[in-house]
């Protein structure tokens, strides 16, 4: 794929999808990579959010979203760009678009402590640490909890 033919489209995602996610997801995620079963139930169970950036036909990031709105929060359930695609915006735009589609006045999501990349981004967005699970990751690793209150 030619970056110049940038820029990305935020699109709805479908089970169509779910090969290129599932490449993304080893990418990102590796050993915490969702099984296919799952992407697949991110791709079709109602009322989840799943969005995708498109440049040029092909999937190059994703967002999963999950409204509780029994407990009005929303919840980034998984969001991933491809490394080639990285720091132009796309992460940042997936993350709003799915703010905007759940509609809820707080949205958290984790990440591993030491994923500094993500950290920053969320931190960039209006996220704030509000807990920590521990050993939540395989091999042990903390998950960051973080929360944005939206306007």
């Amino acid at each position: 794929m030619d970056k110049s033919s940038s820029p990305f489209k935020i699109e709805a995602a479908s089970w169509r999808d779910v090969g290129e996610l599932r490449t993304l997801e080893q990418e990102c995620f590796g050993q915490d990579a969702w099984p296919f079963i799952e992407l697949l139930a991110a791709l079709t169970f109602p009322g989840l959010v799943r969005l995708k950036a498109v440049v040029d036909g092909h999937l190059v990031g994703f967002v999963g979203g999950d409204a509780e709105r029994e407990n009005n929060l929303g919840w980034i359930t998984t969001i991933g760009v491809f490394a080639a695609w990285r720091r132009q915006g796309i992460g940042s735009s997936l993350l709003n678009a799915a703010e905007v589609a759940m509609n809820q006045p707080k949205v958290r999501l984790c990440v591993r402590k030491s994923n500094a990349g993500a950290v920053d981004l969320y931190l960039r967005e209006g996220y704030k640490p509000v807990d920590l699970w521990k050993s939540y990751y395989v091999g042990g690793e903390d998950a960051l909890v973080m929360e944005k209150v939206r306007d």
